[in-house]
């Protein structure tokens, strides 16, 4: 019985895998500064959905390996990523019940703190963006949250992930 109450854990890993992997595919310069921060959204995704399997540990190992893959100030991400994931699975409950345009809104906010913590850790480094310009991301992740959420929801119940 303890074995099938923790199915699925391939899954997660493998989300967050594609997440990395949408962070470094190239784009045009124009679009970069509105990539959605797929590894946060992925995060919130499962912290809401599954808290007792994904919590803050998940968010500091993907972020420490995000910090890794774009040589930036090593605990940056990881310390962000931790950061969100612990906001949201002590909201988590209440996050489920919103509709998905009130979700989006709390992730927009989640993901304007994650892009807000990483100007400060660039600013450590010496380079910092002066324009609000850096906060982009989190209005594009926030609009590409509802298909985010219906993708890895059907993915998480056709695969009984629990």
């Amino acid at each position: 019985m303890v074995a099938s109450s923790a199915r699925g854990g391939w899954v997660i890993l493998l989300s967050f895998m594609l997440a990395l992997m949408l962070t470094e595919i190239p784009l045009p310069e124009v679009f970069e500064w509105g990539r959605p921060q797929w590894p946060a959204l992925v995060l919130i995704y499962w912290v809401a959905a599954l808290p007792h399997r994904v919590g803050p540990w998940y968010g500091w190992m993907v972020g420490l390996l995000l910090d890794i893959l774009q040589g930036s100030l090593l605990g940056v991400h990881a310390l962000s990523l931790a950061l969100i994931a612990a906001i949201i699975g002590s909201l988590h409950q209440r996050f489920r019940m919103y509709p998905l345009w009130q979700q989006a809104l709390l992730v927009m906010v989640m993901v304007g703190l994650y892009q807000q913590l990483l100007n400060w850790g660039q600013s450590l480094q010496g380079g910092r963006s002066d324009s609000l310009l850096f906060l982009l991301p989190s209005l594009v992740s926030a609009f590409i949250w509802p298909w985010v959420f219906v993708l890895l929801r059907s993915t998480r119940r056709a695969l009984s992930v629990r």
